[in-house]
């Protein structure tokens, strides 16, 4: 690996292309690296795993919604949407649309927390339907994914757009430019010019993710995505982009990040060194925000040991600057305990989280966001004792560049009505690499298989999981073999509402 310092120039300096960080990231994306056998099992796994999360969000609203918006594009030799017969064939750019929004809607995939954070899951959506309408091979899909995962997981690790108030899908346009560049076989310069224009295209707010949170966090990476594959379209068809887009005087770091006199050190490997970054990535058990999936797991634990929920007086979760201010009470967003919020809201709010694991002793990715379930007279109780504070030592951890000491976890502190007080502390979540219960393919598949039970037929299961663990040979006429159909009695007939396509 090396590191890359990025910093602003004045226009007068002329800085060069090729050390630019864009055209650094192109150079990786082109090159010839060999592949890493334990990177290819992992894309392996993430495709499990974005199909296990895309089917069984198939019937909500804003995935009904981003789909009907697709089906309004079909293309002959076009790319699959999840959930539908491989038949059906829509604009490239429209099926990452769609399965982009499908797989970010549970909030149930993967994830990368460094200096920001990212679900690096959300490049494979884009990349694999451009490789389908462009006849690609299971070899190719798999660099292109690589390549995606370890682009947007170094800027991550270097560049931090949460305390600007960016949202993390600003890193996304890159990587996604990137990975189709890879999977493409662009040359450097397409690569160069595409990288930028996707990242000037996809800078947008937090707001997405603060107050009352809507539909768009689900849309926000399948838009970035679809940017990215129209970047490269232009790009492929000889236009440029603004330029340098990270060091200009008036680009992202000038202006939109931390200012002129700010450097960044974002680490990227050498050109041909194996892409391995996918490897530093977990996915979740859970459907939440990931800073609470150690949570849930220890409130499950701590359900065992509290006989009476009601004997609590108060509960303190000590825990790192980023959970504190984002999921916790520090955000200070009276939503996160409002029992009449959103899904989306209460996906980001570790009180609710935290009182409805600790009440039920387990976690649903339906059951435990209902309105009936929010609003529960104990739940309500319990929810609103429930306190989160910074303490430095897990912000620390938090932001270990070691990936084996780096915790998402924290302490919590339970005070009982008696004076008695309980407490226990979580470094990682048990399905983390360094948790109780890692995952591995084993998990990915059972994960696969009770979120689509009942969706799925088990001919349909037994057909994809093939597929994709086969995904070395796969020919281009088999990529459509990574679509899942659910059955014709799961397709509920929601009412179409008209716009503009």
């Amino acid at each position: 690996m090396r590191n890359i310092t990025v910093k602003v120039h004045p226009s007068k300096a002329n800085l060069k292309k090729r050390e630019q960080l864009a055209w650094k990231i192109a150079e990786i994306s082109s090159d010839k690296a060999k592949l890493n056998k334990e990177a290819i099992e992992m894309v392996i796994n993430r495709i499990i795993d974005n199909a296990s999360v895309a089917i069984a969000s198939y019937n909500r609203k804003p995935v009904v919604s981003a789909r009907q918006m697709a089906l309004a594009h079909p293309r002959k030799n076009g790319a699959n949407v999840f959930g539908l017969n491989p038949k059906v064939k829509v604009d490239c750019e429209w099926a990452a649309w769609a399965n982009g929004t499908a797989v970010r809607e549970l909030d149930y995939h993967d994830t990368f927390l460094a200096a920001d954070y990212s679900h690096p899951g959300d490049n494979i959506p884009a990349i694999l339907a451009v490789a389908q309408q462009k006849g690609c091979n299971g070899m190719d899909l798999i660099r292109g994914i690589l390549t995606g995962y370890e682009v947007q997981v170094n800027l991550v690790k270097g560049i931090c757009l949460h305390e600007h108030k960016i949202d993390h899908i600003a890193h996304l346009g890159p990587s996604v430019a990137a990975g189709l560049g890879s999977l493409l076989k662009l040359n450097t310069d397409t690569i160069f010019q595409s990288v930028q224009q996707a990242l000037h295209t996809t800078i947008s707010t937090r707001q997405s993710r603060k107050g009352e949170i809507s539909s768009w966090k689900a849309f926000a990476p399948a838009h970035a995505g679809k940017l990215a594959v129209e970047a490269v379209d232009r790009c492929m068809r000889g236009e440029g982009a603004p330029s340098p887009i990270y060091e200009g005087e008036d680009s992202v770091i000038a202006y939109v990040l931390s200012g002129p006199g700010k450097k960044y050190i974002v680490p990227l490997p050498r050109v041909n060194e194996p892409k391995k970054a996918i490897l530093e990535t977990y996915t979740k058990e859970h459907s939440a925000e990931y800073q609470s999936q150690a949570l849930i797991d220890l409130a499950r634990s701590l359900n065992k040991k509290i006989k009476n929920l009601n004997n609590i007086k108060k509960i303190t979760i000590e825990t790192s600057h980023h959970t504190h201010y984002v999921i916790g009470t520090g955000a200070n967003d009276p939503q996160k305990m409002d029992p009449y919020a959103s899904r989306e809201t209460l996906d980001h709010s570790i009180m609710y989280i935290f009182a409805v694991a600790l009440e039920d002793g387990a976690w649903h990715h339906v059951k435990s966001y209902t309105p009936q379930r929010a609003r529960r007279k104990s739940t309500v109780q319990l929810w609103r004792k429930i306190v989160t504070k910074e303490n430095k030592k897990w912000t620390k951890k938090y932001h270990n560049r070691d990936p084996k000491k780096k915790c998402f976890g924290g302490k919590v502190v339970v005070k009982m009505k008696n004076g008695a007080t309980i407490s226990e502390e979580i470094n990682v979540a048990d399905a983390h690499p360094a948790g109780k219960r890692p995952f591995g393919r084993k998990e990915y598949i059972n994960k696969f298989k009770i979120l689509t039970d009942n969706i799925i037929s088990k001919k349909e299961s037994q057909r994809f999981l093939r597929c994709v663990q086969n995904l070395r040979k796969l020919k281009p006429k088999d990529l459509k073999g990574l679509n899942v159909e659910i059955l014709p009695k799961m397709r509920k007939k929601n009412k179409k509402v008209k716009g503009i396509f």
